[in-house]
């Protein structure tokens, strides 16, 4: 019997499409769970996969994996999607599909299989993963081929078969967990009038319910990455935790946006990256200490494309490791404390130290100094703007104004 490797998370679309593979496709199907730091027990799924028809399931710790190979450069890159979007299940989907396509391959399938919609961003992201990572693998998209046209169409399949989902009618978000973020869209959230439901955060507060009192906190970046939180030096998946519970504390991180899908249509999300979010504050506030202005502003150039790619799915591209190349050179310098102050949902930077930094005081006082002569600024003025007086001469004489 051929073999398909399902990305498997044991939510309802993943736990529908076991049963749907083996009933339309006859394939043996092995179940494959990325633990990615969902937050939840992952072992009961071994019981779960195996009742809905999987032969097998892997539970592959991908945690640290994720943070280093996927989140730090994007945080280097300085990426964030149509300005608010910190790319939490983008970055997300190439790492998953590469471990699928390694077990495949391990197993022997000839197949492997998502359950991304035929509507969402997710299905391009795992699959040109795998057509980058092995061209020959059969990929199966079931949101694509079956019948079922909804959640409550999906809710009543599960039924019919006595499979147990965490969705109901009554709760019909689509959520993805990782360590970075929490998504949630679908139902109410459909209608961009409406605003969140108090009770839709999992990770945290919202700015209303959070504490009157700021909290402060320290991090240490060394090359544009983060290792220590008020002096502690800490493993990144730590170091990530720690900051997902004091930003989730004080509502840090909560966004709600309208996004353009690359699939052509436009959707809405509210996303929770508490940590996340504090990480991409410090991490700026410290390039703008360290980093000279042309290459301050090139980088957020490269940052709106790299941003675009991770997005687009295109994590496995010589673009990518191209842009990589360059990011990494802009972040030798990128180390020292950032002092964040976190207060209802605002995280503003206070303070910022590095000895690489490029600001001097002597240069910049306003009070009197002995190394920047004031009378050179005037000729500095007439050559920038020359071209400026040239052109206002000529249209003067010829009369166009």
């Amino acid at each position: 019997m051929a073999k398909v490797v399902l990305a498997y998370s044991g939510g309802l679309d993943t736990s529908i499409i076991i049963p749907w593979l083996k009933e339309n496709y006859g394939y043996e199907v092995v179940a494959m769970a990325a633990d990615l730091g969902q937050g939840e027990e992952l072992e009961p799924l071994h019981e779960k996969a195996a009742k809905t028809g999987a032969t097998k399931l892997y539970i592959e710790d991908l945690r640290e994996e994720f943070i280093t190979d996927f989140i730090y450069p994007t945080l280097q890159a300085g990426a964030v999607y149509e300005g608010k979007y910190l790319l939490g299940t983008s970055f997300a989907r190439p790492l998953i599909a590469r471990r699928l396509v390694e077990i495949a391959e391990k197993e022997g399938a000839v197949a492997v299989a998502h359950g991304a919609t035929g509507k969402g961003n997710d299905q391009v992201r795992f699959e040109l993963a795998v057509k980058a990572l092995n061209p020959d693998l059969k990929i199966i998209a079931p949101w694509r081929e079956w019948d079922i046209k909804s959640r409550d169409d999906a809710i009543d399949y599960a039924k019919e078969r006595g499979i147990p989902v965490p969705v109901t009618k009554d709760r019909p978000y689509s959520m993805d967990r990782n360590l970075w973020h929490l998504s949630h869209e679908g139902g109410d959230l459909e209608d961009p009038w409406n605003e969140p439901k108090d009770d839709l955060y999992l990770l945290g507060v919202s700015p209303m319910q959070a504490p009157d009192q700021a909290a402060y906190v320290l991090i240490d970046l060394e090359k544009g990455i983060p290792v220590a939180v008020d002096g502690e030096k800490l493993a990144p998946i730590q170091l990530i935790e720690k900051l997902n519970a004091l930003g989730g504390k004080n509502g840090i991180g909560i966004v709600d946006m309208v996004e353009n899908r690359l699939v052509g249509m436009k959707s809405r999300g509210v996303y929770e990256t508490p940590g996340g979010t504090i990480l991409y504050a410090a991490h700026q506030a410290l390039e703008l200490l360290t980093l000279d202005r042309q290459t301050l502003h090139y980088k957020e150039q490269i940052a709106l494309k790299y941003a675009e790619m991770v997005y687009d799915g295109v994590w496995y591209s010589p673009l990518r490791e191209a842009l990589d190349a360059f990011v990494k050179v802009t972040q030798k310098n990128v180390t020292g404390t950032v002092r964040m102050r976190l207060y209802k949902g605002n995280c503003t930077p206070v303070g910022i130290k590095s000895p690489y930094s490029l600001y001097n005081e002597e240069f910049a006082t306003f009070g009197e100094d002995a190394v920047y002569n004031q009378k050179d600024a005037e000729g500095f003025i007439n050559l920038f703007g020359l071209p400026l007086k040239v052109r206002a001469l000529m249209e003067r004489k010829s009369g166009l104004r």
